[in-house]
């Protein structure tokens, strides 16, 4: 072969290729070529990637990059002429790992210095970097190309010569293409007679884009998605003509045969290039340890003192697995690792950050423990090290830290400021087109309904890294539409080919990257979102490189165990800390087996209650093996577990060596590292083999699980296991013990983890049993940016009996805080009050005492701080309650109270006297402007001002008084349509018909393609809300009820969506007044109702309406029904004449729940 390709973008050219790298490594090994390039546009996202996949098939990858080039300085951020002319392309590739690193600089700065509208890098940069780097003068909008189009030929010449200086001779290359396009032709004419004046060597290429020729539909798919235009529209980007596959030798050498020299200088340059790149050779930086000692003694001084610290009787046997512990430590090169994250977790500590107990597998080992990494004590919960750091199977470890959410960033400034910014940076991921999302993509692209797309969306089931492939076999009705419409077919193949490709680049929500020397010798770096940089590589690339990554996770459970402490100390006056709280607290765990849980750490979601209801735990190893089962898989072992729970006599062990490793689980295998300890006990494993096994049995490796029985049972002399029968367990329980193992082994979990976890869990638990009010506050405070999980957690105040009183500008904080065993509403929950006014507030407030009436504090708060709009903030949220006046009296003379606030001021400024000057004191009060004599709002008026600077209701609920009613009509409350966290989905279910009520609070009326009318129409009751769909059949119908503040009924279809609240497609509306009511009235006896019969029919000749009346007669238990005719209107004034004549206790209103909705 003599032809290679150098100009390719893969699935990396974000939303602009559609060539994925492996088809397109097998496309060209199946085409006999020998090697091929990776050059996406600005990016190296792909190169490692690319690098293994090509390697795999025997393909030698050529890496680079089509960089843009600004035609000034790369730091000239101004717009040079059109779009166009911001930048060029050209295309760079790595001859050896000196241009390898080159690239990545060159790549990184494009990001870093250069990013305007694209990453660009400048002659400045390609001059400093250019060793080792072979250099293609790109497409048509390369520098020399582009001037050629524009008929002007010398500057092109000019161009290309300043680049030839710049790689040197021999690496700068004049690049051909041939796509049909006019101005190809003409350009490339241009370019043989340029290659001839200036002997610069000329190639050809193809701009790859996607991998097949029958591509070309789905990448213009792919383009309509990037550009958010549709096929039809006639004004968009468009790669035309279709040429832009992988083609053969053959068909290059059809298109260029004026010019076979320069297909053969692309096997050339191929032959050029080099690249070996190091995998698994690990790149941590160095601790600087204090003086006289080296890091590995530093370590080992540590952990001692640490051991005599959490085991200060301590035996002999932790010493040893501290020493084993630490010897495996040093022997993988992680003695450095260790003390930086001890050095971080101890600079969190210091500052009273707060640190999680611990999470993932490092909570088994006991130098993690003895260096306060983690708080969970490894020998007490038999953790196991092996899980962590295995000493037969060499990995970076992987300590994830937890710390207080609104303080993590402080932890990682630190990081940055102790290592240097140029070598910690945070980590890129990539969203992908999923098998539902791309299908959205795709229909939206191809103009089909949006209700026809979104049902055969719905058809791939929600099932983790779902493949359409996939849905295809599991759904048959799927398969069916599939195979049958037309439409819905190529719908479906087109997603198929663009399923899975990159579609947008993020950043890792915790991982950060520590490296000895600057990053971008070893990965190239993009820029976030935010400005921040990211690495260009995934956490698995890196590792695989040997780079160090640390998670530092923000858990919101932490911050509301510190707040929840402070509150709690201050309110009780003791010191409490958590570290000693007593595990083993009867009445905490009972109130966790009541299953109400709400608020708690990992236990509030509805199965997992019910589950605690079911499980009464008993101790912490109860809470952990919960945590552990309540997971899809595992819940299956549940009932197992429970049993043996309750009767523990009856729990069978297949052999004596069981017992001890399940006993605490009741016989039932929940966690891996039983699994290793079952293998280590019975079989004499080491448990770094043990491991080994463990990852085979979770990863489903049959080969290795086969080889592996055989040595498990009957053992393995050249490995030194000797196997079960050698430990007196015959075959036949061996081999029943080895299945058991297999099934349980994909579900079992990390019990180091769990056991992290529950530690959080009880800790939650316990300040919500002796500290509730103080923990609802903190909880409350966390969530203080989302006014829906707010008034979730106000409905479970309610029901615990805890006031929630509203914000106070005397009593209040910024946060929700304690009032005499209730809970003060936070001040900076309110509404366009920012902290700096609540700062002013606080420090006004301690200096001078409190507020007398408003003009005390206006006049105390300078106008900076207080404008109109915070002070009618303050008085609709009840801020001024306590200042001896009504929301609507403050509302109606705050504007002269301020203006006379800032008159005086004026005055006082000026130095002029006012007539104020010359009284005293008590005169001085006389000028007051008095509160005008209005009265309050009404309820509705009040509650409507609540929920508009505050989000929720607060001193009440405008539904309080329709409770009864809307329990007894509805079938789902608004919540149940909210997503659940431990399982992404809605409880309820897509399709179902439902039945909610409430009060709609927003509506946006939409047109429709042929100008019908329909309604987005948001549904509030007690417990949040929910959007309905009322399409214009049905918009017509309902149209009356449908207005902002009636209150209503909704019967209609569930439709779920992804990642997001489900909806309800409006059938029918029946508004709350509708409803069936009935008035009973109960009499002594029969013949006490008809004496006094006519006297009643009287009293409610005059009320016409729809309740009917029935009457109750005691002493037969006789039940009389009026007739339609003498139907009455329930309301006020008919039941105090009825209560009167009848006595209260005979008259009763009942709610009837709607029985047949239209």
């Amino acid at each position: 072969m003599s032809f290679a390709h150098l100009h390719v973008h893969t699935e990396y050219s974000l939303l602009d290729g559609s060539n994925k790298i492996k088809e397109c490594v097998s496309r060209v090994k199946e085409l006999g070529m020998d090697s091929v390039a990776i050059t996406d546009h600005g990016v190296m996202f792909g190169v490692i990637d690319f690098y293994r996949a090509a390697k795999a098939v025997g393909i030698k990858p050529i890496l680079g990059c089509e960089v843009y080039v600004a035609p000034g300085s790369r730091f000239d951020k101004e717009a040079v002429g059109s779009g166009d002319d911001r930048y060029y392309h050209l295309v760079l590739l790595a001859e050896n790992d000196l241009g390898y690193h080159n690239l990545m600089k060159i790549v990184s700065r494009g990001f870093t210095e250069g990013y305007y509208y694209k990453p660009r890098v400048d002659m400045e940069i390609l001059k400093e970097f250019h060793e080792g780097i072979i250099a293609l003068s790109a497409c048509l909008a390369g520098e020399v190309q582009k001037n050629i189009v524009r008929g002007m030929y010398e500057e092109g010449k000019a161009a290309a010569l300043r680049y030839q200086e710049i790689f040197g001779e021999g690496n700068f290359f004049l690049e051909l293409q041939d796509h049909g396009i006019q101005e190809q032709k003409l350009v490339n004419q241009s370019l043989l007679r340029m290659a001839k004046e200036t002997q610069i060597g000329l190639v050809a290429t193809n701009d790859v884009h996607y991998t097949y020729a029958e591509d070309e539909k789905a990448h213009d798919i792919l383009l309509c998605i990037q550009t958010g235009k549709k096929v039809a529209d006639e004004d968009r980007m468009r790669y035309e003509g279709g040429q832009y596959y992988i083609k053969s030798e053959e068909e290059m050498k059809t298109l260029f045969p004026y010019a076979l020299e320069a297909l053969e200088n692309t096997q050339k340059i191929a032959d050029r290039c080099n690249v070996e790149i190091e995998f698994g050779v690990t790149k941590l930086p160095k601790y600087d340890v204090p003086e006289g000692y080296t890091s590995w003694e530093y370590l080992n001084k540590l952990c001692y003192n640490g051991l005599k610290e959490r085991y200060p009787d301590g035996e002999e046997s932790l010493k040893e697995r501290l020493e084993y512990e630490l010897s495996v430590i040093k022997s993988m090169g992680y003695v450095d690792y260790f003390l930086i994250v001890w050095d971080f977790i101890k600079y969190a500590r210091d500052h009273d950050i707060m640190v999680g107990p611990g999470r993932g597998s490092a909570a088994g080992s006991i130098v993690s423990y003895t260096l306060g990494i983690t708080s969970i004590d490894p020998i007490k919960y038999q953790l196991l090290f092996e899980r962590f750091l295995n000493p037969e199977r060499v990995s970076m470890p992987d300590i994830d830290v937890d710390f207080c959410f609104e303080r993590r960033q402080e932890v990682i400034d630190y990081v940055v400021e102790k290592y240097g910014s140029d070598r910690v940076v945070q980590i890129v991921t990539f969203g992908t087109m999923a098998a539902r999302g791309v299908i959205r993509d795709v229909g939206r692209v191809m103009d089909l309904p949006y209700a026809f797309v979104d049902g055969i969306a719905k058809m791939v089931p929600t099932e983790l890294n779902i493949t359409l492939e996939r849905a295809l076999t599991v759904n048959p009705e799927f398969k069916r539409m599939y195979q049958e419409d037309e439409q819905v077919r190529e719908l479906i193949d087109m997603s198929k080919r663009l399923e899975g490709l990159p579609r947008h680049t993020s950043m890792h929500a915790a991982g950060v990257v520590i490296s000895q020397k600057a990053i971008d010798e070893y990965v190239p770096l993009s820029l976030g979102s935010d400005g921040s940089v990211t690495t260009q590589f995934t956490m698995t690339t890196l590792e695989e490189l040997g780079l160090l990554k640390m998670d530092f996770l923000g858990l919101r459970t932490l911050t509301v165990i510190q707040d929840a402490v402070k509150l709690a100390s201050r309110s009780s006056g003791k010191d409490i800390n958590m570290e000693q709280i007593d595990y083993n607290d009867k009445a905490v765990l009972d109130s966790i087996g009541t299953g109400r849980t709400d608020g708690i750490f990992q236990l509030e979601s509805g199965g997992m209650k019910s589950f605690m209801k079911e499980l009464k735990p008993q101790n912490l190893e109860d809470i952990i093996a919960g945590i552990s089962l309540y997971r899809p898989g595992p819940m299956d072992f549940i009932p197992q577990y429970i049993k043996g729970k309750n009767h523990t006599d009856n729990i069978n062990y297949d052999c004596p060596q069981l017992e001890p490793i399940l006993a605490p689980t009741y016989g039932c295998i929940v966690y891996q590292e039983q699994v290793m300890q079952i293998v280590r006990d019975l079989a004499g494993y080491t448990l770094g083999r043990s491991d080994l096994l463990r990852r085979a049995m979770s990863k489903k490796k049959g080969d290795v699980m086969k080889k592996e029985r055989q040595s498990f049972v009957y053992g393995n002399e050249a490995e030194g296991v000797p196997g079960c029968i050698a430990n007196g367990i015959d075959e036949k329980t061996a081999n029943k013990i080895y299945d058991e193992m297999i099934d349980f082994a994909k579900y079992a979990f990390n019990k180091s983890h769990a056991a992290a976890y529950a530690v959080v869990s009880y800790q939650t638990a316990w300040l919500k049993y002796y500290y509730p009010v103080e923990f609802m506050a903190a909880l409350m405070t966390s969530v203080i940016e989302n006014p829906g999980k707010v008034s979730e957690y106000i409905y479970t105040c309610r029901q615990m009996g805890i006031e929630i009183l509203p914000p106070d500008i005397n009593k209040g904080e910024g946060s929700f805080s304690v009032d005499n065993g209730n809970i003060r509403y936070g001040l900076a929950a309110i509404k366009s009050i920012g902290k700096p006014v609540i700062q002013a507030i606080l420090t006004e407030r301690e200096a001078r005492g409190e507020f007398k009436n408003m003009k005390d504090f206006i006049e105390r708060l300078s106008g900076k701080e207080v404008n109109k709009r915070t002070i009618e903030s303050f008085i609709k949220s009840g801020a001024f309650d306590s200042l001896g006046g009504t929301r609507k009296q403050f509302m109606v003379i705050y504007v002269q109270i301020l203006d006379q606030v800032n008159q005086e001021r004026k005055y006082s400024m000026t130095g002029q006297m006012s007539l104020f000057d010359m009284v005293d004191e008590d005169q001085k009060a006389e000028f007051d402007i008095p509160l005008p004599d209005v009265g309050e709002y009404e309820k509705e008026t009040k509650l409507a001002f609540e929920k508009e600077v505050l989000g929720v209701y607060l001193s009440g609920h405008p539904m309080e008084e329709y409770e009864e009613k809307w329990r007894k009509s509805i079938s789902k409350t608004t919540l149940d349509f909210q997503l659940v966290e431990d399982t992404g989905h809605t409880k309820v279910s897509d399709g179902a018909r439902e039945i909610i009520g409430g009060m709609i609070t927003d509506k946006t009326i939409k047109y429709t393609k042929n100008n019908k009318v329909m309604a987005f129409v948001t549904l509030e009751d007690m417990l949040g809300s929910v959007e309905v769909v009322v399409f214009p059949k049905d918009y017509e119908k309902n149209q009356q009820y449908l207005n902002e503040d009636s209150k209503v009924f909704i019967k209609g279809r569930v439709s779920e969506e992804d990642d997001a609240p489900s909806k309800l497609i409006c059938e029918s509306v029946i508004p709350f007044e509708q409803t069936k009511r009935e008035l009973w009235l109960q009499y002594g006896s029969k013949e006490e109702y008809l004496a006094e019969e006519a006297q009643l029919l009287e009293l409610i000749k005059d009320s016409d309406g729809q309740d009917a009346v029935v009457i109750y007669c005691r002493k037969e238990k006789a039940v009389k029904r009026l007739g339609a005719g003498r139907s009455v209107s329930a309301d006020a004034r008919l039941l105090s004449r009825l209560t009167n004549y009848l006595g209260e206790s005979c008259v009763k209103v009942i709610e009837k729940p709607i029985e047949n909705i239209r």
